[in-house]
């Protein structure tokens, strides 16, 4: 009996032994891996600047640009920033963004968190054309100065054969570009020089100067290449590199030159012309300045002045107004140079070199209140 038990109990403890080695026995789990993350697409619909540029060089203008556009992944988009702000996305993934913009190089991150809490990263870069010159008060001017700006146009070559092609436009844009960036506080950022210009360059580079340009700052607008003057229609012209000589499409009108100096809220504003040119622009100044009004005085009133190389005649190809006229700022030791004094340093030596009479005056209807534009020297 007692071997019974002892036999039985053996035969229990084996059992239960492999029972609970059954039970502990480890099985392979098959394990399913997340599929290869989904792409994360940023598309940039504005600015145009931005469209494809991804890791690359825009440049845009003023201090602020807003970016729209559209992200796409199909795990879903949990989280959007530009610049580390937050973005909010639509469902169907349009996005739009203020971001402030320093003068110079911008860095825009864009940073994406899909469904996954994968991080897609996109670096753009930008660089904004405001100036970065900063307003400054000048005790001699009494009064704050802020950024000269330059267009500068000379056009040699026209498309048109029967167009006559010019020889000396270009090289006199030169020389200007040349004087103005090396004696005077022109900075060459600021200087847009253009050569055989068209008529949407033209405008463009007109519509660009409205845009940027404050009301503190100054802008000197040059155009050497033919002109002309409709006597009939009483309409003047100056004829860009596309102009055709049956067609006045693209030719640029005085009119539409008036409409954009209207647009530039400058403090001063200084056209300079050597081309055959309407008379009609401005109105005719006296033949002598007063020589005791102080400099400031001039700088203090807004202004819009012309500067044309003759009234309604044909103009040479070989100017002697800009020979002189460049030569006089060459020569100019003075920290401060009204356009009235430059003009009328010149004024006779054009006379009695060639067969135009230089004209100075107020350009009509686009905000002149007396004042004057100053060259102001580097130091």
């Amino acid at each position: 009996m007692k071997r019974f038990i002892l036999l039985a109990s053996f035969i229990f403890l084996v059992v239960f032994a492999q029972a609970q080695t059954s039970s502990v026995t480890t099985q392979v789990i098959p394990v399913h891996f997340e599929s290869k993350d989904n792409p994360t697409i940023v598309n940039i619909t504005s600015p145009e600047s931005l469209v494809q540029k991804s890791r690359g060089f825009a440049r845009v203008e003023g201090t602020s640009i807003r970016i729209e556009g559209n992200v796409q992944d199909q795990d879903g988009v949990k989280m959007m920033t530009i610049n580390n702000s937050l973005i909010q996305v639509a469902m169907n993934g349009s996005f739009g963004h203020t971001i402030a913009i320093k003068p110079g190089e911008n860095i825009i991150n864009i940073a994406v968190t899909d469904g996954k809490n994968n991080v897609h990263n996109e670096v753009r870069t930008v660089k904004s054309e405001a100036a970065i010159a900063k307003t400054t008060f000048d005790a001699a001017l009494g009064s704050e100065v802020g950024t000269y700006y330059a267009l500068i146009i000379g056009v040699n070559d026209y498309l048109d054969p029967e167009i006559v092609d010019l020889d000396n436009p270009i090289s006199d844009a030169s020389a200007l570009k040349k004087v103005l960036q090396e004696q005077y506080i022109f900075e060459n950022e600021n200087i847009n020089y253009i050569e055989n210009a068209t008529r949407a360059q033209i405008n463009d580079a007109m519509d660009a100067l409205a845009r940027k340009v404050k009301p503190n700052d100054n802008v000197l607008i040059f155009y050497a290449g033919h002109g002309y003057w409709d006597e009939q229609a009483e309409i003047g012209y100056w004829i860009p590199a596309d102009g055709k000589k049956r067609s006045t499409a693209d030719w640029y009108r005085n009119s539409t030159l008036t409409d954009q100096l209207s647009a530039i809220k400058s403090k001063h504003t200084l056209l300079i012309a050597d081309a055959c040119f309407s008379g009609g622009i401005f109105k005719a100044r006296a033949a002598f300045m007063d020589a005791s009004l102080a400099i400031n005085k001039k700088y203090e009133l807004a202004s819009r002045k012309a500067m044309t190389s003759g009234t309604l005649t044909e103009v040479p190809d070989r100017s002697a107004f800009l020979k002189y006229l460049v030569r006089r700022l060459e020569a100019n030791t003075q920290k401060y140079l009204s356009v009235s004094t430059l003009f009328y340093s010149f004024e006779e030596a054009v006379i009695n070199n060639s067969d135009v009479r230089p004209q100075y005056g107020t350009i009509q209807k686009v905000g002149d209140e007396g004042g004057e534009f100053i060259f102001i020297r580097k130091d």
